[in-house]
């Protein structure tokens, strides 16, 4: 490991770049989902300090780098029509799968995210229902959002991205990662996440964009009480209709929900007008 640390090219801070070298995470990613999986993605490879030991599972594996320097290096892990470079948050996921995988193959994506791309790479991930595992590296503020680190449920806050991601995939925490796991060290702690995406989730997957457009009307105060805050986005008639069947307060804060609430008032308010 220290051979390859020391042969790293430097880290581009515009794309969110740090190499991992702490051993011990590197092989709880690289083996999360590797007996489940029968196609493995890599999105953001670098120098493929993953993609070694990804490769050694012997299975249909795509990498996905944006940065230019890194292809050449990637050749002496991955078969060179299988690096693809450009911006991963540009890929159709549905339709780059379409032609690489059997009805039966499971997917496994697997990603240390740039933080600034984060979020909607995750979203793009989501929405490809193709994907069935996910592992992925966050900031770990970012990482609370989908899945609190709070040991006591009254301190757990609910938010639209941890509703989302929790509607569509048991979510566990793989570990948590200081900065001294990284070169160049960030400057926040960081947590990996398991995704394993649910069979039938209570939303549909088809219904994804109006339901996440529900979750940001919903949760866009959630500190404040959310009958004023619905008042932005349904009339007040509805507001006192759906509330009232679903026996919830209107001065409850949204990050008060549970899971089961924000997909009641979802339905509730399903087709209703602003």
């Amino acid at each position: 490991m220290n051979d390859t640390i020391n042969k790293l090219p430097f880290a581009d801070k515009e794309l969110g770049q740090h190499f991992l070298k702490d051993d011990k995470v590197i092989q709880a990613i690289c083996h999360d989902f590797n007996d489940k999986a029968q196609i493995i993605l890599e999105v953001g490879p670098g120098p493929g300090i993953l993609t070694k030991h990804l490769t050694k599972h012997k299975k249909p594996f795509y990498v996905f780098e944006k940065d230019a320097r890194f292809p050449e290096i990637l050749k002496d892990f991955v078969a060179e029509p299988n690096i693809f470079l450009g911006d991963a948050t540009k890929i159709d996921w549905n339709e780059f799968l379409k032609d690489k995988k059997q009805v039966t193959d499971k997917v496994w994506l697997v990603s240390n995210l740039p933080y600034n791309v984060s979020v909607p790479l995750f979203i793009s991930f989501l929405t490809c229902g193709e994907i069935e595992f996910l592992t992925l590296m966050f900031q770990k503020e970012v990482a609370g959002k989908i899945l609190s680190f709070a040991q006591k449920e009254k301190d757990r806050e609910m938010g639209s991205l941890m509703a989302l991601a929790q509607t569509y995939f048991d979510v566990t925490l793989l570990c948590k990662v200081p900065p001294g796991a990284f070169i160049p060290p960030p400057k926040v702690d960081s947590a990996v996440l398991s995704f394993k995406r649910i069979t039938e989730p209570k939303i549909p997957l088809a219904e994804k964009n109006s339901f996440e457009s529900f979750l940001r009307a919903l949760f866009q105060q959630k500190r404040k009480q959310m009958g004023k805050v619905l008042k932005s986005s349904f009339a007040e008639e509805k507001i006192q209709t759906v509330l009232a069947e679903l026996a919830i307060d209107r001065t409850r804060r949204a990050e008060t929900l549970n899971l089961d609430e924000v997909h009641a008032l979802y339905k509730g308010f399903k087709g209703s007008n602003s």
